[in-house]
């Protein structure tokens, strides 16, 4: 045991003497963490002690940072609390979210964790191919929804299969051949691309084979959070495990003719490569065409047009046969704000495709937490819980917002205010500043809801800002 602590005290001295020898110039390898320094009893070089993460600083706005364009590293400082870290030091998690690391002033409460990363879910490899959920296991809010994200490579196949849950699906690249047949029996086969969806009512069976070059990658939701992709029926895995004998009677052939049958679910497995639908559709004398469409292109929808981005949005009135999946595709350009809103019919479970975001959740009792979000998350937002999305990066957010229900539904603070009458809403929050009362209200009196909203201006709030620093 002695040994060991003299080796550590001897670490922990060659350490310091490695950063020493480092600040001075000399080309001595050390980990370079602010954690490290503060160890070894050295300052902080500047790149970790600017702006905005430092004893000094003040911001009495709570502005967002972007710690990942920046290049910053977020330390837990705030308005002359807080300190530095002296533990353990996850970097890139610490620039993926900094209001975790610096909460707002505004944040309270213990509101449970809303955020889970694909990155951090188990890949099941398979031939040509793989997928990864996030389910309630993973995200213990995502109770409504469950979603997976799989992979096929050209001509991979996803077998067929169907669920007891419903399954919606967005084409997030490459393009993908779906297979179905419906109630009645009819056949259903179309191709899609990227921004194209499907859905499959519960019991649909189906299928998915990647096309082109590079196949392709989706992301399937399904309308419960318990979904497992491990419990689908698959069409391998029924007969491998139902006698012989039966599967000839069914068939009105030969038990020898299935001697040969996967002994086991096939699940993602190399097909051949299909040829055009005309050339692959059956054509038995009891075939017949399904009558209802099982695929909707989102992106070819018409946006509608916001101050500081576009929004489409999918549901039952557009998609008729998606009875229990509602959705929106919302771009936010950089500085922009996906309007303070919330929904009154279902929980919100967000897809980010690009971007980086910062999310603030209210869920009433004085309870606040925020959150920030990168390409590959997945964001919870409870029913009814007010909350925004505000673009804190340098490139558009673009974002999938998702729910189980028939129709998108949300309500807007800045119309709820504007459809209010003044007197109610200058009590409310201006009673003892009528000045600024007046001029809130000449700006929400027109009640044009926004539901991505890009500031005419900041340019006032950062002169305040420089003046408070």
């Amino acid at each position: 045991m002695q040994l060991r602590n003299n080796n550590r005290l001897s670490a922990w001295q060659l350490l310091a003497a490695g950063l020493a020898l480092s600040k001075s110039g000399l080309a001595i390898p050390v980990e370079d963490s602010p954690r490290q320094y503060l160890l070894a009893g050295l300052d902080l070089p500047p790149k970790y002690s600017k702006k905005p993460y430092n004893p000094d600083h003040r911001d009495p706005y709570d502005k967002a940072v972007d710690a990942i364009g920046e290049e910053l590293d977020p330390l837990p400082y705030r308005n002359g609390l807080g300190t530095s870290v002296l533990g353990p030091w996850n970097r890139e998690r610490s620039r993926q979210s900094p209001d975790l690391v610096r909460p707002p002033s505004t944040d309270h409460g213990n509101l449970q964790n809303l955020r889970w990363s694909f990155a951090d879910s188990h890949i099941r490899i398979e031939e040509g191919g793989w997928t990864r959920q996030t389910t309630v296991r993973e995200l213990g809010a995502s109770v409504e929804l469950a979603s997976v994200n799989m992979r096929l490579d050209q001509g991979v196949i996803r077998e067929l299969h169907w669920h007891k849950e419903a399954e919606w699906a967005y084409v997030l690249d490459g393009e993908v051949r779906v297979t179905a047949i419906d109630y009645e029996g009819g056949n259903f086969i179309d191709d899609l691309k990227k921004g194209d969806l499907w859905y499959f009512p519960s019991g649909v069976p189906h299928s998915l084979q990647g096309l082109g070059e590079n196949g392709t990658e989706f992301l399937l939701i399904f309308d419960d959070g318990n979904f497992s992709e491990e419990s689908t029926f698959i069409l391998s895995d029924w007969l491998a495990h139902t006698p012989k004998s039966v599967i000839a009677k069914n068939f009105n052939l030969a038990p020898e003719v299935f001697a040969h049958l996967p002994d086991k679910e096939k699940y993602i497995f190399q097909g051949a490569v299909p040829g055009s639908i005309d050339d692959e559709k059956p054509t038995g004398k009891g075939v017949k065409k399904s009558k209802y469409n099982f695929v909707h292109r989102m992106l070819e929808q018409e946006p509608h047009l916001t101050s500081g981005g576009e929004v489409r949005i999918t549901d039952s009135k557009n998609f008729p046969i998606s009875k229990t999946v509602a959705a929106a595709h919302v771009l936010i350009q950089p500085g922009a704000l996906r309007e303070m809103h919330w929904h009154p019919n279902a929980d919100e479970w967000n897809f980010f495709i690009r971007g980086r975001a910062r999310v603030t959740i209210f869920a009433s009792e004085g309870s606040a937490r925020t959150f920030d979000y990168v390409p590959g998350d997945v964001g919870i937002v409870p029913r009814n819980m007010g909350h925004f999305v505000e673009n804190i990066g340098d490139e558009p957010i673009e974002m999938l917002e998702v729910f189980r229900a028939d129709e998108f539904r949300d309500f807007s603070l800045f119309q709820w205010m504007g459809e209010t009458p003044k007197k109610m809403v200058v009590d409310h929050l201006f009673q003892d500043d009528p000045k600024n009362g007046e001029i809130f209200w000449n700006k929400v009196k027109a009640a044009e809801k926004d539901e991505v909203t890009l500031p005419d201006s900041d340019s006032e709030t950062e002169a305040a800002d420089e003046r408070e620093l």
